[in-house]
């Protein structure tokens, strides 16, 4: 299964963007919107993060937070808090009660992505080497599937492993000499217009449903995977 995050917050808006952004990066979510049910979920799903808000009805994130951390069984859950409390001490406060990381309102959702990425990273290096992200791309490396916008893709075996050395390296142009060295073996003799009909066959995967193109053709080079499509 996917990284599964809850996130406890009362404001819908607020509650359905987190999900919308969280679930296309291929975390796997649940919310709840009432503190009070935070901890027995929490005790019955074991998720691998959540995201708390300060400010929740009949008990508070703080509190939730507080108990998180007198749990034996989850007190190294990462816990991220959620606030519009923006003044030193209450961010020293939230910090003090237990939680790993504080966001202040109005964030962006990439910048919450990274802090979510980047404490996962610290809690589970194993499971974090396991992955590998760009933009809305997910490949679990453990259990072999791929997805985007949080909607799994099927792949066969050369576009999976063209793709997962695309994703090693963002932003890096390979040569069709290099992906076939890559993707193939050195060993294995492979045309070379051979590595445009496995492209082709990535890109319409990867593109299903209207998603931007990502992969780069550069003329006279060979490929990358690239937020900018149109850069030379």
């Amino acid at each position: 299964m996917s990284t599964h995050i809850l996130i406890v917050e009362d404001d819908p808006a607020l509650s359905e963007l987190l999900t919308y952004n969280l679930e296309s990066a291929g975390y796997r979510t649940t919310l709840l919107d009432q503190g009070e049910d935070a901890v027995p979920e929490i005790l019955d799903e074991r998720p691998d993060l959540v995201i708390l808000d300060w400010m929740l009805p009949n008990l508070s994130g703080i509190e939730i937070c507080r108990q998180i951390r007198a749990n034996a069984e989850t007190r190294l859950l990462p816990v991220i808090m959620l606030t519009a409390k923006g003044e030193d001490p209450d961010r020293v406060r939230g910090l003090d009660t237990g939680a790993d990381d504080y966001i202040v309102k109005p964030y962006s959702p990439a910048e919450l992505i990274a802090r979510i990425k980047a404490l996962l990273r610290r809690s589970n290096p194993e499971r974090a080497a396991d992955m590998l992200t760009f933009e809305d791309i997910v490949m679990n490396l453990g259990e072999h599937w791929v997805s985007r916008a949080g909607k799994r893709i099927k792949l066969g075996p050369t576009e999976y492993r063209l793709l997962q050395v695309f994703l090693e390296k963002p932003g890096r142009v390979y040569s069709r000499e290099q992906l076939l060295d890559k993707a193939w073996g050195r060993d294995i003799f492979v045309e070379l217009r051979t590595v445009d009909v496995h492209i082709r066959r990535l890109r319409k995967a990867l593109n299903a449903d209207g998603a931007k193109d990502i992969i780069r053709t550069v003329r006279g080079s060979g490929y990358s995977i690239d937020t900018d499509i149109d850069k030379t």
